[in-house]
């Protein structure tokens, strides 16, 4: 029986990895230990609050004590920190936060893994870190990092405490690096749900500057089981990219979206530090864990927006 500790898993991705692990392991436990900010909704694990192998805390991961007791306490042996502020315009607009929970959180998460010895600590990064490529070739897990923003520099910065840990202290770590993820239980504030909630709405489906811009799509369900991979058989300081190989422009985005439920695309001024494109070669973690992705773009864009079509009042009560 594993025991793990899943910070931030009231949010898009975490919610979906617990989902994921008891819907696998019959005699895991977890704990969720999330603060439940904006980006944070209990609503998310809903069906599964009363399963005894699932315990809900709410909490700060800057609080080491906080975290130290925990794992004490549920004799934690894995912990896998997605805890972070995530979007990228609120980096622009209010950076601290993002320093404070993304990389001084982490840190903390780390410092309380290493003196209550932990057997593994993952690190659920982002393909940000790399910063920009161009219209051609893949970012491997050796590419320089080069953040564009304060929400991929913080990441960027916790992923060199990670490492840090496991050359200083020899704690056994490893880093993903995933392509973007969509699926259920993602707030509408992000491109695809507020594309398909804002088509439902009849909305525009609002785009920044041309549309050109080059994001390499992963179904949630899919990252899910390479994490899972990752904990049960990553070589100690490995950093995995995890990728479905799914490149699509915004443009392709919206109008999928746009035919299947009828909207408008509507273009707005660009962002500040837009990256032009990310794509991601997950080769290694194909050839080492024998990891591979299960779901086409096509088949999980479209149980996406059915998941939106048929969780109205979730998705509602976000958007106001």
């Amino acid at each position: 029986m594993q025991h793990y500790l899943i910070t931030g898993s009231a949010g898009f991705i975490g919610s979906n990895f617990i989902h994921y692990l008891l819907g696998k392991y019959q005699d895991c436990q977890v704990v969720n230990l999330d603060l439940l900010t904006y980006a944070g909704n209990l609503a998310n694990l809903a069906d599964i609050q009363a399963d005894p192998r699932y315990h809900f805390v709410q909490g700060n991961i800057t609080d080491q004590h906080l975290v130290e007791d925990l794992i004490g306490q549920y004799q934690i042996d894995v912990l896998v920190n997605f805890a972070a502020e995530s979007h990228v315009d609120r980096s622009i607009s209010g950076p601290e936060l993002f320093f404070e929970t993304n990389t001084r959180g982490t840190w903390s998460l780390l410092e309380a893994a290493r003196k209550m010895r932990v057997g593994k600590f993952v690190q659920i990064s982002t393909d940000e870190v790399y910063g920009s490529l161009g219209p051609t070739g893949y970012f491997s897990e050796n590419s320089p990092l080069d953040p564009s923003s304060p929400y991929s520099a913080s990441k960027a910065a916790a992923e060199m405490l990670v490492l840090g840990h496991a050359t200083t202290y020899g704690m056994d770590v490893n880093i993903t690096r995933s392509s973007n993820n969509y699926g259920p239980y993602q707030n509408p504030e992000k491109l695809l749900p507020l594309l398909i909630t804002n088509a439902i709405e009849g909305r525009d489906l609002p785009i920044y500057g041309d549309g050109q811009n080059v994001r390499d799509w992963l179904y949630v369900e899919d990252n899910c089981s390479a994490i899972d991979q990752v904990i049960q058989q990553g070589h100690s300081g490995a950093i995995y990219n995890v990728s479905a190989h799914n490149e699509r422009t915004n443009n392709q985005i919206a109008d999928l979206i746009a035919e299947r439920l009828d909207g408008k695309i509507q273009y707005i001024a660009d962002r500040p530090g837009h990256d032009f494109r990310y794509a991601l070669d997950a080769g290694k973690l194909e050839r080492e864990l024998g990891w591979q992705p299960r779901y086409e773009f096509a088949e999980g864009l479209e149980k996406t927006i059915q998941w939106y079509l048929d969780q109205e009042d979730w998705w509602r009560q976000l958007k106001g």
